[in-house]
């Protein structure tokens, strides 16, 4: 059952309020794209995807998604505890010893929801292509999506598999790239410019797609809009605009949150801007 937009924004609010207190509690993570992903989490998991949380990871006649820059997995986390794919007590192990919620997902540790190991950057999108061509070979109509940051983008990989999918006309396949012109040692520009996103990938044979990422309404109307556009010959990238950090006034739009944890203090300031809506963990 699809959840309306007031219930996507509440669970949207629980599930930044579980970032930042997984990142406090191990004083390690990543909070920054975390929370700037959050309401394209909440909206694929709520209200797009067809899926299972009894989760089986053949995934025959249900939607999979991939989660390709891995280290943003505290929103990941979040999300399918809340979906249901396990008891969301467990969030409190978060990159600790023996746990199953590892800062990079793996598939090792068998956590629900986690098809792959992912966090190695530019891998995700050929994985999303080779199991999008299984369900194509498997007669399976459900879709692949994917997720991956723009600093990614600056991996070799990704442009092999941005030519592979469109010559392999693989039209049940949605990415999704976070454009918040941050990366780990600064912003996109001058790190290394990705230019043109929109241009590049239609370039390479893309059905190119713009999202307004922390707006659900927005987040919510282009994915459904994405789907409504597969099986026409040519695979589907959303470039998603979002600020690292959406949520936490003191976080937004810096890449010093990239990968830092906050505070006890400055735990109090981020908590009391965000919602308890479902009840902490």
């Amino acid at each position: 059952m699809k959840a309306d937009l007031q219930t996507l924004e509440k669970t949207a609010s629980q599930i930044r309020r579980d970032i930042v207190r997984m990142v406090h509690g191990c004083q390690s993570g990543h909070p920054g794209g975390s929370l700037g992903c959050t309401d394209f989490f909440t909206a694929l998991y709520f209200s797009v995807m067809n899926h299972d949380p009894k989760f089986n990871m053949d995934a025959i006649g249900e939607d999979i998604f991939f989660l390709s820059n891995g280290h943003i997995s505290p929103v990941f986390y979040s999300t399918l505890a809340h979906a249901g794919y396990f008891d969301k007590a467990e969030l409190a192990t978060f990159r600790k010893l023996n746990s199953r919620l590892q800062g990079h997902p793996t598939t090792h540790e068998h956590l629900p929801g986690i098809r792959i190991a992912s966090g190695s950057l530019g891998q995700g999108l050929s994985v999303a292509i080779g199991a999008a061509l299984a369900k194509k070979l498997n007669g399976d109509k459900s879709l692949v999506f994917s997720l991956h940051g723009d600093g990614e983008i600056q991996e070799g990989q990704i442009w092999e598999a941005a030519m592979f999918a469109p010559h392999n006309h693989v039209d049940n396949l949605i990415s999704t790239i976070d454009v918040n012109g941050q990366q780990i040692d600064g912003p996109t520009k001058q790190v290394l410019s990705l230019g043109d996103l929109r241009a590049k990938w239609e370039a390479f044979g893309w059905d190119v797609l713009d999202m307004k990422g922390n707006d659900m309404a927005d987040v919510v109307r282009v994915l459904e809009e994405a789907k409504s556009r597969t099986g026409q010959g040519k695979p589907i990238m959303i470039l998603m605009h979002t600020e690292m950090g959406y949520g936490v006034d003191f976080m937004v739009g810096s890449h010093k949150w990239h990968g830092v944890a906050p505070n006890d203090e400055q735990l109090k300031l981020a908590l009391a801007q965000l919602e308890e809506t479902l009840g902490d963990y």
